[in-house]
């Protein structure tokens, strides 16, 4: 065994036997993501590295401690992309804690979530066995999915120490359009886009105007730009402004005001709650800069047939997740005494009863 994981594994063990529960941090980069982080700091990023890359078999598979951004150049090198465009909020961001919370970028409407391009991975359990799951072909992905669980766990479920993520290649070309355009129109227009064969992968609506993303082969791009109108941004521009809104560094984003993600229908009407709003993912993700009580973000989403997450800052004594209905908390607390039966990872950082 690697010394690495060695470590990893003894430091479980022990954490086992004396009742000591551990917090799963790499970079730290998504602290502030789902509730208070608790227990002793478990580092893994010793563990790191791309395992085996094949770019003609579209899969890498990378260990839980490689940067994210290491990753991400080797795979930009042959010309090919995490599809689900991953944000790092920081340049120590890692692939496991990618996988772990589970966030994907503007292109998730189109391409797919993190968890579907999983096809295996390694935990190390809270009993501090290695386990591995899936492989690193579609077909290999039998039986009860566990890689997909894993992405989005918050590492209750063990610490990731391994994946198999498929990649895709990076686009022939890309373009970006903008058009002016209240709430109502601009949830319109992109709904309408969805059902038409555009190749748009991206979309965001802020302030009275629509971006929209382009990726594909210069025709069908050429034509979806005839089709859709509106106004042209350089690529300098339009590389900043999906930067910004992957990473959360536009203006949108700063201040102090509570930050809630809200996930709807995509046809869903316009909110009406108060606060600075702006709509990614073709209108099913709805961000919303206000100081509203957890309670009327949660009923407002469910009238919209969604959820509301409290993503940063604000009161979490709510939780930051919407609370579990009885027979989802029964299958979460079924799936933590499976692999973490004496509570070792990440106590109560996805709901505080887990």
């Amino acid at each position: 065994m690697d010394q690495a994981l060695a470590d990893l594994t003894e430091r479980i063990r022990a954490a086992r036997a004396v009742r000591t529960t551990l917090c799963v941090r790499a970079g730290g980069t998504k602290d502030f993501y789902g509730n208070e982080p608790r227990g002793e700091p478990l580092d893994p990023r010793a563990f790191r590295g791309i395992v085996a890359y094949d770019p003609s078999e579209l899969v890498v598979t990378a260990r839980c401690g490689t940067p994210l951004s290491e990753l991400e150049a080797e795979l930009a090198a042959h010309a090919q992309m995490l599809p689900f465009e991953p944000p790092h909020f920081g340049s120590s961001a890692t692939v496991g804690g990618c996988i772990a919370a589970g966030l994907s970028g503007p292109r998730r409407a189109t391409a797919g979530a993190v968890r579907d391009f999983m096809l295996g991975a390694t935990l190390l359990d809270g009993q501090a066995q290695v386990l591995h799951f899936g492989g690193t072909v579609m077909k290999n992905v039998a039986g009860y999915d566990v890689a997909r669980l894993l992405a989005g766990s918050l590492g209750t479920l063990g610490l990731i120490v391994e994946a198999s993520i498929k990649v895709l290649p990076v686009p022939a070309e890309e373009a970006t359009l903008q058009l002016q355009m209240d709430e109502p129109s601009a949830l319109a227009r992109m709904n309408a886009w969805a059902g038409q064969p555009l190749p748009v992968s991206a979309t965001c609506w802020h302030a009275g105007r629509l971006a929209v993303r382009l990726s594909g082969s210069s025709p069908a791009l050429r034509a979806a730009r005839e089709r859709i109108g509106g106004e042209a941004v350089e690529p300098a521009a339009a590389a900043q402004l999906w930067r910004g809104i992957r990473e959360q560094t536009a203006a949108f984003f700063e201040g102090p005001a509570p930050l809630w993600r809200l996930s709807v229908r995509s046809n869903a009407p316009p909110l009406r709650l108060v606060g600075a709003q702006l709509i990614e993912w073709g209108g099913a993700l709805r961000w919303l800069r206000s100081s509203e009580p957890a309670a009327t973000m949660r009923t407002a989403a469910a009238a919209l047939g969604g959820h509301a997450t409290l993503f940063r800052g604000g009161d979490r004594s709510a939780g930051a997740f919407e609370p579990l209905a009885p027979e989802l908390a029964d299958i979460h607390r079924r799936l933590k005494a499976q692999f973490d039966p004496d509570g070792v990872f990440n106590p109560g950082r996805m709901h505080q009863d887990l």
